[in-house]
């Protein structure tokens, strides 16, 4: 398959996600030129507003794989992703993200992301949703117990 085949899936997936109740969104994750993982954005029909296309994909992948890094592979999708998306790419070490339509695109159809996108370059108490830190010393426990882990995998 060529890098087309996999954009035209994606693209394919985001009409099926219209079809099923879903946003218009899809994603295929390619590993060593075979697709890996595939997702349709399934928010509203699944009641998760987790099921993005890419992070539908992601989780496929790794559970395809058997891993939670999805180092040198590629994320196909049919619109630059969201920041949740984008995030949920750099934490599975995916090397590169092709895309269709863009954020502006998909903010002219009703899924602008621009306030996200502002919120979190702000310093905590500028932000429109409030953050309170409560119990800190307590919460460091959790840490501390994987600090000390000699078996654990860092990620």
């Amino acid at each position: 398959m060529e890098e087309a085949d996999f954009m035209r899936r994606a693209i394919a997936l985001s009409c099926d996600g219209v079809a099923e109740g879903g946003g218009p969104f899809g994603a295929v994750v390619v590993k060593d030129g075979v697709v890996v993982g595939e997702g349709r954005n399934a928010v509203v029909p699944g009641r998760d507003p987790t099921a993005h296309a890419e992070v539908v994909a992601i989780r496929a992948a790794c559970a395809r794989l058997g891993t939670h890094d999805l180092s040198g592979a590629v994320i196909y999708t049919s619109c630059e992703p969201c920041p949740m998306c984008l995030g949920a790419v750099w934490w599975a070490r995916i090397a590169e993200i092709v895309y269709g339509n863009d954020r502006a695109d998909a903010a002219a159809i009703g899924f602008d992301d621009a306030a996200i996108y502002q919120e979190v370059c702000l310093p905590i108490p500028a932000r429109t949703l409030p953050l309170r830190r409560l119990m800190a010393a307590e919460a460091f426990e959790g840490f501390r117990r994987w600090q000390a882990r000699p078996d654990k995998v860092p990620y």
